[in-house]
């Protein structure tokens, strides 16, 4: 089909410039009848394509039918796809085409559901405090000079359009826990009802229609900040439709050109003044209104925030002879005495708990990436007390970062004999005492020429021994208006009187 511009070009020549026929189908490389047809043509060309018949069918078309009919009244995942009508046919023997049955099966569903609708909604309003939706998106951004691709959890009040963004390397559930915190204090109170889609963290299984079986954690966070968890209809994003343009729009905002930040904690900083700078934008319902000052009016409808949720997630573990236990392919270490033994592992956004017996034994930042070892030196020491030789090799003693008065002491110690034992008897009283301590009786020990583990124990010692005894502050009732004298003449009446042993 020609274009609209060649079209007139030709009639421009052939009517206008009088050029024959022939020379204007040479001229542009086109059929004589062709530039005659187009000679006469007024309008722009409409391509109508004729319905393609289905000789091929024939009989099994009666069979075809009745198929669509009956399974129309089964549920929608008991009814055959066009496919499998397609290989039924096979078997009742028909030889045709797979695209003359696709085409029929086409046709008749169209023609018995009706006209469609799917580019039509209806306009939704929500009143303050009332929903807001969730969603996540995954962007690039540059973090500490490399290339990550990033996973962003967005917030949408409906009433309002106030929005905020929070990232994360993973969508873990413990993510979404830390985002349900960071939004929820950032929007200063917690809506009556949030939506989401049928994510795992929040929907572990999805039944007919609205029903959900809601994943038991997420259900405890619901329960904490009393909300109603509402999950969409599968692959029916329209129903939180404003969250889904953000996520969009963020992209353009945000993410474009590249974001680079040295950390997460950078970049999420950043992120949440911008939602706070985008706020001063008109809102898209009432223009004469800002979406800030809407969001002031549904700050007052929003629950208080009592306490944040403690959003982790547990894993029960074996530590390892090594003092280990392994999360996500990266190894933490545990004191020494819970060597051998099962412990609950509480992971969170940002920091990894070891909890036994009821108390946290262990606490680490949380890391991402695989294979990392990260150690706590004062887990190791009960050992060191029994193989002091480890102070040398131990891995965990290899990268410590000690104050530098206390790494020149260990090093001259560690050079005399029994050295190893002699500074672990320092770091076994540190432990009781506190670091700092061992760091004060290190520079005094510095100061002076001689450099031993005795003269820097002793430091310490006097470092923590107990001070003078305070002075009393006696009431005027109790104190004395004539003060004792001392009469020394009594002893020398002593002297004068003569003992006699019998």
């Amino acid at each position: 089909m020609l274009l609209m511009d060649m079209i007139a070009e030709i009639r421009r020549r052939h009517l206008i410039s009088q050029e024959s026929i022939s020379s204007i189908a040479r001229d542009l490389k086109l059929s004589r009848p062709t530039v005659r047809k187009h000679c006469r043509t007024h309008s722009e060309p409409v391509y109508h394509r004729s319905k393609q018949r289905t000789p091929m069918l024939g009989a099994f078309e009666t069979t075809l039918e009745s198929w669509l009919r009956t399974e129309r009244l089964l549920p929608k995942r008991q009814r055959r796809t066009a496919r499998r009508l397609f290989e039924g046919l096979q078997a009742e023997g028909y030889r045709g085409a797979y695209d003359s049955v696709q085409r029929y099966v086409q046709r008749w569903k169209a023609a018995k559901s009706g006209p469609a609708l799917t580019g039509a909604f209806v306009p939704l309003a929500f009143a303050p405090g009332e929903v807001c939706q969730f969603d996540w998106s995954h962007e690039h951004v540059e973090l500490g000079g490399v290339m990550q691709t990033i996973k962003v959890a967005h917030f949408r009040l409906a009433f309002s359009r106030q929005m905020f963004v929070v990232a994360y390397p993973r969508e873990t559930q413990e993510m979404v826990f830390d985002a349900h915190n960071r939004a929820f204090a950032f929007f200063g109170g917690v809506p009556l009802r949030m939506v989401y889609d049928n994510l795992k963290a929040v929907v572990e299984t999805i039944f007919t229609g609205k029903e959900r079986l809601f994943n038991r954690r997420f259900m405890v966070l619901a329960n904490h900040y009393l909300f109603e968890p509402v999950a969409c209809t599968p692959a029916s994003g329209w129903e939180k439709g404003q969250v889904e343009n953000q996520v969009g729009n963020i992209r353009e905002w945000l993410f474009t050109p590249l974001a680079r930040f040295a950390t997460f904690e950078a970049l999420n900083e950043w992120l949440a003044t911008r939602c706070q700078e985008l706020s001063a934008r008109k809102h898209p319902v009432t223009p004469e209104q800002s979406i800030a000052a809407c969001f002031i009016t549904e700050q007052l409808a929003l629950r208080r925030i009592i306490a944040p949720f403690d959003g982790y997630v547990e894993n029960m573990l074996r530590v390892s002879s090594t003092c280990l236990v392994v999360l996500d392919r990266n190894r933490y270490s545990v004191p020494a005495a819970f060597a051998g033994r099962a412990v609950s592992v509480r992971s969170t956004a940002t920091e990894v708990r070891v909890v036994a017996d009821g108390a946290v034994i262990a606490e680490h930042a949380r890391r991402f990436g695989r294979d990392q070892l990260i150690c706590d030196p004062w887990h190791y020491l009960p050992i060191l007390e029994r193989k002091p030789g480890a102070l040398r090799n131990g891995v965990p003693f290899l990268d410590w970062d000690l104050p530098t008065s206390i790494r020149q002491v260990r090093d001259r110690i560690l050079k005399q004999p029994k050295g190893d034992r002699a500074f672990v008897e320092l770091l076994m009283m540190a432990r009781d005492v506190g670091l700092e301590v061992l760091e004060v009786a290190c520079d005094l020990v510095l100061d002076g020429t001689v450099v031993s583990a005795p003269i820097v124990m002793n430091e310490m010692r006097r470092l923590v021994a107990p001070g003078l005894p305070i002075m009393l502050n006696v009431p005027d009732m109790l104190k004395l208006h004539i003060e004792p004298l001392a009469d020394c003449g009594r002893y020398d009446h002593l002297r004068e009187v003569s003992h006699v042993v019998h």
